[in-house]
């Protein structure tokens, strides 16, 4: 820390028996030593490696400090311990964990990007390396189940949801949203669930415009997710599951011209749908004021909207919602499907999970700021959703690496505050590196299944 932005010593005269000083002169210190779990993950995945592979150095030889996969690693690490911003850079230049992650001495090293720096790697990229990017992203999670699950799931679902991407400046192709009542950008985001496993794992994120209809890009997106899938996967059945903003004659066309693919998909209502549902809404209205709780009735229909070519299968839920001290409310939902279950079972098993989604996208805005998009350009905007992306990549292989522990289901910024947020002092010798952590840590046992199973060994 400069001398001469921060007070070095803190005196605290009555606090205690004793007077107790505080002094800011810790160099090998760093509060987010457990991030060398991070490292272990991101080399068990191949992620950053293989992400930087993808950018093209057009700066002079020798002009060069800070190589491509230095800078893109050492913001991909800030994001997922907590550091969003590229203005962080400052702070953590010579902190020696940081340094650590990198592949930097912690100690003799020189010190991190500078946040200029950052800004211009940051906008140095083009949308040919942003697609390649895209694709390093999704065959490193892909090829990363495979090897956990031996290429044998039997059951795959992928399931796309746009979030909203509120701006507050002069951003390249930010809109205003009627919808979400803002400027915005409109993420494009892509999970991946296997068998009956709770987690859903992140496979893409694409930033679009604020205008951008929900399907915009969604046949182009599932069509290269997919053929990914099937080679890594062969014999998995592949379902995808879309909300109501997807249920366009192009998405439905393709979905069903894959084959094999098994689909659900919400529709939004309108008066022939609230029409044919009307007798089922009949019965769940006399169900609840028989019961005086909330009701519903399964029913479905063969339907085609005007520009269908054909008849499609959709369920509808026909419910009651009632609320003590309000009026019942009716709430019509409908989905179009091509799997052959009886309806409830594919309302309550198939789609309705995908509401956890939202428990994802939850975490990639509060935990790891995925809108912190503040850049001018939009393609230096949609770099910072990848590097994002890739920082939730890593905390989602500390979850699943943190089985049966306390952390086992722990979100972003608990798992971080666990596991990533340590006190530490680093001390480099001739021989080795020692990092320093508490010995009084509530979650050593996490930690050490987690290191464990990263690839480290007792010592």
């Amino acid at each position: 820390m400069a001398h001469h932005t921060t007070t070095q010593c803190l005196l605290f005269p009555e606090l205690f028996a004793r007077p107790v000083v505080a002094k800011f002169d810790q160099r090998q210190g760093s509060s987010d030593g457990g991030a060398i779990l991070l490292k272990a993950a991101d080399r068990r995945l191949g992620l950053t490696p293989a992400l930087a592979g993808c950018l093209e150095d057009e700066r002079q030889p020798g002009k060069v400090r800070h190589e491509l996969g230095e800078m893109l690693t050492q913001r991909v690490m800030a994001i997922a311990c907590g550091y969003a911003d590229a203005n962080d850079a400052a702070r953590l230049a010579a902190d020696p964990v940081h340094k650590l992650l990198v592949g930097r001495d912690p100690v003799e090293g020189e010190d991190l990007a500078s946040q200029p720096t950052l800004s211009r790697f940051e906008n140095a990229t083009d949308r040919r390396q942003l697609i390649h990017l895209a694709e390093a992203l999704a065959d490193c999670v892909i090829e990363r189940h495979r090897r956990r699950l031996q290429g044998r799931a039997r059951r795959i679902t992928l399931d796309l949801d746009a979030t909203d991407d509120a701006t507050h400046g002069a951003q390249q192709l930010s809109f205003f949203n009627g919808h979400y009542d803002t400027w915005c950008y409109l993420p494009l985001l892509g999970f991946l669930s296997f068998n009956d496993e709770p987690e859903q794992y992140l496979v893409t994120a694409v930033l679009r415009p604020g205008n951008a209809p929900a399907a915009r890009g969604a046949v182009g997106l599932l069509r290269r997710l997919l053929r990914r899938i099937r080679r890594a996967f062969p014999r998995a059945a592949i379902g995808v599951r879309l909300d109501g903003g997807f249920a366009t004659p192009q998405v439905l066309d393709f979905l069903d011209s894959e084959p094999g693919l098994e689909y659900t998909v919400a529709m939004a209502k309108n008066a022939v749908l609230e029409r044919r549902a009307e007798p089922a809404m009949r019965q769940a209205r006399q169900l609840s004021q028989a019961s005086g709780e909330t009701e519903h009735v399964y029913r479905e229909c063969r339907y085609a909207a005007r520009k269908w070519p054909r008849l499609r299968r959709v369920i509808f839920k026909a419910e009651v919602v009632r609320h003590p001290g309000r009026e019942p409310k009716d709430n019509p939902r409908f989905v179009v499907t091509n799997l052959q279950q009886p309806r409830e079972w594919i309302y309550e098993r198939v789609y309705c999970p995908r509401g956890e989604i939202e428990n994802r996208i939850k975490e990639l805005h509060l935990g790891l700021e995925i809108g912190r998009t503040s850049c001018s350009s939009f393609w230096a905007n949609q770099f910072r959703v990848l590097m994002t992306a890739a920082a939730y990549v890593l905390m989602q292989e500390l979850r699943l690496r943190a089985a049966r522990t306390a952390c086992a289901r722990a979100q972003v910024w608990t798992l971080r505050d666990r596991l990533l947020k340590l006190g530490a002092q680093v001390v480099a010798s001739v021989r080795r590196l020692v990092v320093h952590l508490p010995h009084s840590f509530p979650y050593l046992d996490a930690f050490r299944r987690v290191a464990l199973a990263l690839g480290a060994v007792p010592g």
